[in-house]
């Protein structure tokens, strides 16, 4: 790094990329040339592909030293790749980006700018979201509407991932070891000086999306887990609400028989009370499940992820320790 130059690290998690790291990397190009007051740092963290994706960052470091990789051991989930990149970034802040080019590599410019005006997380929040289903904006839209209004902290709307961190937001998420993560309430959870930035989401560059209706219903209901007991205090709101009605039920039925002589309903009646009793109780215990099958991760106490190689290095659990 050169002296008196802060240096800049672009996050980028990556998991079967091929078609676009060429693409992603002919768009930052001209923008870390153009900006020469900086040094930057490329981290590419590779998730465990299965197709060329770790190859052609291999090929795109040989022809350029700005570029870094760090390879998992196999594929954690984005949520893992980008703490294990905060963990290998060097730069005095920290930018991330996706690798499908939906987030443009061209507001970098002006996070810098707010970054040097004294903001601490820059963050990029979309005015429109192109290549996306009404289906997947309206339950996004819902989901975190419900989470904001169940948790006691600001949750950032229509916001991903792409921002930039100044060095203390970095240390920051880097302290917290939680085994089932969700960054994008840790984002919010962390606090320090935030400033929004709003832009157009384009459509991928080229590939597929990772992300399908399974793999974010269990991102949706890590964050519900993670930053509130809301739930669990439904389930009791709800007991003790069915609780007060099947007493007032009973009294009725009591009621009835002794001063009109009217028979107790019968079997159809009593399997509807039996069922819709049976399926509240399986549900609420399936959430008590969810908080239960998240201590039960934690205490475990096991890595967040195995590095098998950063750029050229073969890793040892040593090296982990040491991060």
């Amino acid at each position: 790094m050169e002296e008196n130059k802060k240096l800049v690290t672009i996050l980028v998690p990556a998991y079967n990329e091929q078609e676009v790291l060429n693409l992603l990397y002919d768009r930052l190009t001209p923008i870390m040339d153009n900006l020469s007051k900086y040094c930057f740092e490329v981290l590419f963290i590779n998730d465990g592909s299965k197709d060329d994706t770790l190859k052609m960052m291999r090929e795109l470091r040989r022809k350029d030293s700005r570029i870094c990789y760090l390879n998992l051991s196999r594929n954690y989930g984005k949520e893992t790749a980008m703490i294990a990149g905060l963990n290998y970034a060097k730069g005095d802040c920290v930018i991330i980006i996706d690798a499908d080019l939906q987030d443009p590599p061209e507001l970098i410019p002006e996070m810098l700018k707010y970054w040097e005006d004294g903001y601490d997380d820059v963050y990029a929040k979309r005015k429109s979201r192109k290549g996306e289903s009404f289906l997947k904006k309206f339950t996004s839209k819902m989901y975190y509407k419900t989470l904001q209004s169940i948790t006691n902290i600001e949750i950032q709307k229509d916001t991903g991932d792409f921002r930039l961190l100044d060095r203390r937001c970095v240390e920051a998420l880097k302290s917290i070891h939680e085994s089932q993560r969700y960054t994008k309430g840790l984002f919010s959870w962390i606090g320090y000086n935030k400033k929004e930035i709003l832009f157009d989401r384009d459509p991928r560059a080229a590939g597929q999306t990772k992300w399908n209706y399974a793999k974010l219903i269990n991102l949706s209901i890590d964050g519900l887990t993670s930053f509130t007991t809301a739930p669990l205090r439904w389930a009791a709101i709800i007991g003790i609400l069915v609780s007060i009605a099947g007493f007032i039920y009973m009294l009725a039925i009591i009621f009835k028989t002794i001063f009109y002589g009217i028979d107790v309903p019968g079997y159809s009646s009593t399997m509807v009370v039996i069922l819709f009793l049976g399926g509240i109780q399986l549900i609420f215990l399936g959430v008590i499940g969810e908080y239960l099958g998240r201590t039960f991760n934690e205490t475990k106490g096991r890595p967040l992820y195995f590095i098998d190689c950063y750029n050229e290095e073969r890793q040892t659990n040593e090296d982990l320790n040491k991060k």
